[in-house]
């Protein structure tokens, strides 16, 4: 993203808290720390505060169930796929959507499209 522009995509811990909820469907904060305590071992008040950033930025919502809250995502995979890609479109590919696929094909800028194709792994080395 734009520096001292909005940021559209979430940062690594709010994406963290983000599949979570993809996964679990709906969980309190207590059931994402738990959810990503093998991975990282995150204190009950800091997986609090991103889960209150992403409500804020209405990536998920939240409903008061008892005591706690109860977190939904709202923004989808697909959603944040397609945000991911126009932006890493925009600021690495000068906005060429066949820029990005001639790289991710092996074909150099300008080259004919039936231009040998060199492997994935290669060309994302």
């Amino acid at each position: 993203m734009r520096r001292g522009g909005p940021r559209e995509i979430p940062p690594p811990l709010e994406l963290q808290c983000l599949r979570t909820l993809w996964k679990l469907g709906a969980a309190n904060v207590r059931q994402v720390q738990q959810t990503l305590a093998p991975e990282r071992n995150l204190a009950y008040t800091t997986v609090m505060t991103v889960m209150d950033r992403l409500a804020r930025k209405g990536a998920v919502e939240r409903r008061k169930v008892g005591r706690s809250f109860v977190y939904s995502p709202v923004l989808t995979r697909e959603t944040l796929q397609r945000l991911a890609v126009r932006d890493l479109v925009d600021s690495l590919f000068g906005g060429s959507l066949e820029e990005l696929l001639a790289y991710l094909s092996g074909r150099k800028e300008g080259s004919p499209a039936n231009a040998p194709i060199v492997s994935l792994d290669t060309a994302l080395l």
